[in-house]
């Protein structure tokens, strides 16, 4: 699937969100158990900054994913860190590991006096999405209650200079009724963050989809979102 795109082969018409899932899940035949996946192509220039679409949302169910999170801290936060569950804290010695290439991580967490030395690695973690970021909430002195969200299953999306935008909201073995309160907190998430120099409709066309099947296309509405 290509990045400025939604998933091809997919079904015809607009589903009922229950309808949709019910097929997502059922049409999942792969011998794992598959993500699913939201796609959403927006009414915005996604090359323009000013029209960017980013942001983070804890979900009620939490995504079936285990996530790594890596801390750059020191003293009592570097604690607190620890004790929330992150999988490495550290400052001086984690930007050192990412420079030799080490990346076995999801997501990056840091207080706001350490940003100036995560900026030596910025280079690297930017282009990864794995930069801490305000808007991500993933740059705060209280970075216990961010790892356990991230833990949870807090899930950031931003769309691409296509103007579309991807994130997953679950597994198929979490069955129709999980995944609909998942997709209906994320779609909110997203219809929450139109920039304020978009014009025309913001959302255009969702369509979800399992891993490996084909997307079937929602309406937001139908899924207690007004866009």
């Amino acid at each position: 699937m290509a990045k400025t795109e939604l998933k091809g082969q997919e079904t015809a018409g607009v589903k009922k969100c229950k309808d949709a899932l019910d097929l997502v899940v059922g049409n999942a035949r792969a011998k794992f158990d598959e993500s699913v996946d939201l796609g959403v192509v927006l009414g915005i220039d996604g090359t323009k900054g000013d029209q960017t679409v980013r942001g983070s949302v804890l979900l009620p169910h939490g995504t079936g994913k285990k996530t790594r999170v890596i801390v750059f801290a020191r003293g009592e936060h570097e604690k607190k860190a620890i004790d929330a569950g992150a999988d490495f804290v550290g400052a001086e010695d984690l930007i050192e590991k990412i420079s030799g290439g080490w990346l076995e991580f999801d997501a990056a967490v840091a207080t706001p006096d350490m940003m100036g030395l995560v900026g030596k690695v910025a280079r690297i973690l930017g282009p990864r999405n794995l930069i801490p970021n305000n808007k991500l909430g993933t740059i705060t002195f209280d970075v216990a209650t961010v790892v356990r969200e991230l833990k949870q299953g807090r899930v950031s999306f931003r769309n691409d200079k296509g103007g579309v935008l991807h994130a997953p909201f679950g597994k198929v073995s979490f069955g129709p009724a999980k995944l609909e309160e998942n997709l209906r907190v994320l779609l909110k998430a997203v219809v929450g963050c139109k920039p304020a120099t978009a014009k025309g409709k913001f959302v255009r066309k969702v369509t979800i989809s399992s891993t490996m099947g084909p997307g079937v296309t929602v309406s937001p509405e139908d899924c207690g979102v007004t866009v």
